[in-house]
């Protein structure tokens, strides 16, 4: 066994910074009043004694834990497997790890995992959350509501009636789809199919009502439901080629969802794009690039809405900590946001 060295304390930095234990305190939990010469010597003096400041300490002067909760209303199956999320989950983490904030994964499955998840978030353990991949009639904006925690959502809510002070990061989904349809109504194309997402979240409602928006009048038999997976595109596909042999283009909720229908079209012998063009939802390289062909596909900045939807819990903590710590609304709740989307033009149309 080899021993260890004692860990530096508040009243060893002091001593070193020629301060008192008061001032260190204070600089090292982030307060105010402290000349800034003063501030240079106690921040030297950490560092060269190698002070790390007791967390649980710490959360009693400034009320903060500096830790988020990111909560997703997936199993982990589709969170690990989905790019999306890693795209998500990498502009979160950025976010706050620029914020010295530390990340709590939680997922939820089933309804124990929701009973689970609403107990920790109640439990005082971080100062806030970030939900997305809400379902319709899920319970978890109840259960963080009871809690009093501070959220972010991550696409806009789909619960009827209105909920004040509700925050959250989108894209245009329904102005996408629009373009998305669009450009295949100009290509010529007059047998326009669109395979829907999960149509419990409103992610795939908004791309839907975006299709009906071009193609008022399509044929219903044109419309094929889906869930956001390459095994729900090659269905739904399928479905659509059963029912509609003479389709001539495809709009597809999501790129991991366009790239099972063209699996399909390319075991049917119908090539791409010359007899059905198909265009995705997302730009996630790994999927849209690597597709045969590459697929034509709207852009969502998906990185940037993680990192937005961290930027704005985290205003609304520094927020809280200035009127006194107690993390209640102050008046000036920042504003929801819905980022653009682009289309990228490849070769799938």
């Amino acid at each position: 066994m080899t021993d260890t060295a004692p860990r530096p304390t508040l009243e060893a930095v002091a001593a070193r910074a020629g301060v008192s234990r008061a001032t260190v305190s204070r600089v090292v939990n982030g307060g105010d009043g402290v000349r800034d010469a003063l501030v240079e010597r106690v921040r030297k003096a950490v560092d060269e004694l190698g002070y790390v400041p007791n967390q649980a300490a710490r959360s009693l002067v400034t009320r903060r834990h500096d830790a988020i909760a990111v909560v997703v209303a997936e199993p982990e199956t589709r969170v690990f497997a989905d790019p999306f999320f890693a795209l998500q989950l990498r502009g979160i983490s950025k976010e706050l790890t620029a914020h010295d904030n530390q990340l709590v994964l939680l997922l939820t499955e089933g309804r124990d995992d929701h009973a689970r998840v609403g107990r920790y978030l109640a439990g005082g353990h971080v100062d806030g959350a970030l939900v997305f991949s809400l379902h319709l009639h899920d319970p978890l904006p109840e259960l963080i509501q009871r809690a009093g925690v501070p959220t972010v959502f991550g696409g806009r809510p789909g619960w009827s009636g209105d909920r004040q002070g509700v925050v959250y990061v989108d894209s245009d989904n329904r102005g996408g789809a629009r373009d998305a349809v669009r450009h295949l109504a100009g290509l010529g194309r007059t047998r326009i199919a669109h395979i829907t997402g999960a149509l419990d979240q409103t992610s795939a409602a908004d791309r839907l009502d975006g299709y009906r928006d071009v193609m008022a009048d399509a044929d219903p038999r044109l419309i094929a439901e889906a869930d956001f997976t390459p095994a729900g595109g090659e269905r739904a596909m399928r479905e659509l080629l059963d029912r509609c042999p003479d389709v001539d283009a495809v709009f597809a909720a999501n790129d991991l969802t366009a790239s099972g229908a063209l699996r399909v079209l390319r075991e049917s012998g119908r090539r791409v794009p010359d007899d059905i063009a198909v265009i995705g939802f997302d730009d996630m390289l790994p999927v849209a690039e690597q597709t045969d062909p590459p697929l034509t596909t709207v852009r969502q900045d998906i990185e940037e809405m993680g990192r937005l939807m961290a930027r704005l819990l985290l205003r609304e903590l520094d927020r809280g900590t200035s009127h006194g710590g107690s993390g209640e609304a102050t008046g000036d709740t920042p504003s929801s946001v819905v980022l653009p989307t682009t289309l990228v033009r490849r070769a799938s149309a």
